[in-house]
């Protein structure tokens, strides 16, 4: 089982912020660390880094989980939608994935002459709980290619990655991707730079991370 060294987070969606964490927590014996809100977007996160097996613990890997949901302190407008799906979950998902390829706009304009539908590159940010302005690029796209197997793409410019930070480690032992058409999903995964991902076909779209805990193997 291959873990494309383009991994950069993980997106598990929960419906509601505190009880996931806390439900998370107790599952895997770690605590996940605040990361902040996302403002305007209704959304806020928590984080644990992730050491993917089969790759080397130096230089640490800059690979996370992210805790995604709706942030209670926010206030959306009248018809705002929140991000990556998240009002459309009832129970905790892993929705979605982002890679971070080497030149990041050589590989949107890639994706864009094969006719890989990313949707378009946004600029983002949001303040850590130090008050720290990360800022980056994304590809972002309403309804999520394949489900959200097709990972979205990320560019962190300058600012410090989120998997630098001192967050508690789980091992990333594997991840899957499952879906009725596998042969349709692995081509965009190659030309966006996520070639050897384990993809299978079943008759449910979904993913399946396994992770090493303190508790033992958890499955999200």
């Amino acid at each position: 089982m291959t873990i494309t060294q383009t991994l950069d987070h993980l997106v598990y969606v929960v419906p509601d912020l505190e009880a996931g964490v806390a439900d998370f927590a107790r599952a895997t014996g770690v605590q996940p660390v605040f990361g902040g809100a996302h403002e305007g977007r209704g959304t806020a996160n928590y984080l644990v880094r992730l050491q993917p097996a089969g790759w080397a613990e130096e230089p640490r890997p800059l690979t996370y989980l992210e805790i995604l949901g709706p942030d209670p302190e926010q206030d959306l407008e009248e018809g705002a939608v929140r991000p990556l799906g998240v009002d459309e979950v009832d129970a905790p998902r892993l929705q979605t994935w982002a890679i971070h390829p080497a030149g990041f706009d050589a590989v949107v304009a890639r994706a864009q002459q094969e006719g890989v539908d990313f949707g378009e590159v946004q600029d983002l940010s949001r303040r850590t709980p130090e008050g720290e302005l990360l800022e980056w690029r994304l590809t972002v796209r309403g309804a999520l290619p394949f489900g959200g197997l097709q990972p979205f793409l990320i560019d962190w410019g300058d600012s410090p990655h989120p998997a630098a930070k001192d967050l508690p480690v789980l091992t990333l032992e594997s991840l899957t991707l499952t879906h009725s058409d596998a042969t349709a999903v692995r081509p965009p995964l190659g030309i966006l730079g996520a070639d050897g991902t384990d993809v299978e076909q079943g008759t449910d779209v979904s993913m399946s991370a396994r992770l090493g805990t303190p508790n033992g193997t958890v499955t999200l």
